[in-house]
């Protein structure tokens, strides 16, 4: 899981170097890569790339089309951590849409983790320069998008393989996108070209990585490893691109950390109680 934060790491830095880049466009040829990529394993796999439940599946690929969107524009506009951090919010909004997609109960303890994450991103409103009302509703609202697709996934679970899910991501964003990309066309340079084919495969390989995490230890240590990304772009924020950040704004993002993997983490401990009834 390590290997698979670095990764997206990785994706969060070429990101930021393509601030002249419009996000659409971002989205657009990161969407190629991973289509390419699929495609290959799908056919190496001789699975067929289209699915049982294509409803489904596209409503999954819409979901992602609108959390990444906004979630690359947050990156290339906020400060790295802030932009990573409000993204996890993802968990609450996965929890929340659980209740009417999945029928799954919360526990009033979860209602506190959940309340003491978005006080941390009031503090970081308030604190963060780089985070304006806009921006900070982009940001949530891509974690709404991310949340939206986690339980789509969730209910394709014995239905579709992992890879045709994956396949469907750039297969519903492509035909929407594309129009808009190529009449609004911006030129990369041979640096911005890299850091374009970067980000497609530096998600690639994430999202690979993290696959084998949860399949070979704990869904909840596999979880909690993943908020390492928030120290990641701490660090690289202030090293490659000069960002600094106010303590009230530090404090916020681990308010939203320490809530979201509370949460977590007695999510778990009520599951196993529950197992052992």
């Amino acid at each position: 899981m390590i290997l698979a934060t670095l990764f997206y790491a990785g994706m969060n830095i070429s990101i930021k170097y393509l601030g002249r880049i419009p996000s659409h466009e971002v989205v657009f040829f990161r969407s190629i890569v991973t289509l390419a990529i699929t495609w290959f394993l799908l056919k190496r796999k001789r699975k067929s790339p289209w699915g049982n439940n294509k409803k489904m599946l596209i409503a999954r690929g819409l979901a992602g089309f609108v959390g990444l969107t906004l979630y690359i524009y947050t990156v290339q506009r906020m400060s790295l951590a802030s932009a990573v951090t409000i993204q996890y919010l993802s968990p609450i909004f996965t929890a929340l849409f659980a209740i009417f997609l999945l029928g799954e109960r919360m526990k009033a303890l979860q209602w506190v983790f959940f309340g003491a994450a978005f006080a941390g991103v009031l503090l970081i409103k308030g604190y963060d320069p780089s985070v304006d009302l806009f921006l900070l509703l982009i940001g949530v609202g891509s974690a709404v998008g991310s949340g939206l697709a986690y339980n789509f996934i969730r209910k394709l679970r014995g239905q579709d393989e992992p890879l045709v899910i994956v396949f469907y991501f750039p297969l519903v964003t492509i035909p929407i996108i594309a129009p808009y990309t190529l009449t609004h066309f911006v030129m990369p340079n041979a640096f911005e070209w890299l850091m374009l084919l970067s980000t497609g495969l530096f998600t690639q390989f994430a999202q690979v990585f993290m696959t084998r995490a949860y399949q070979l230890e704990k869904v909840a240590n596999v979880s909690v490893l993943t908020y390492l990304g928030t120290i990641y772009a701490l660090i690289i924020g202030t090293l490659l691109f000069n960002e600094s950040y106010p303590w009230q704004a530090i404090a916020g993002m681990t308010l939203i950390i320490a809530g979201i993997i509370g949460s977590i983490l007695y999510k778990r401990k009520v599951e196993r109680e529950l197992k052992v009834e």
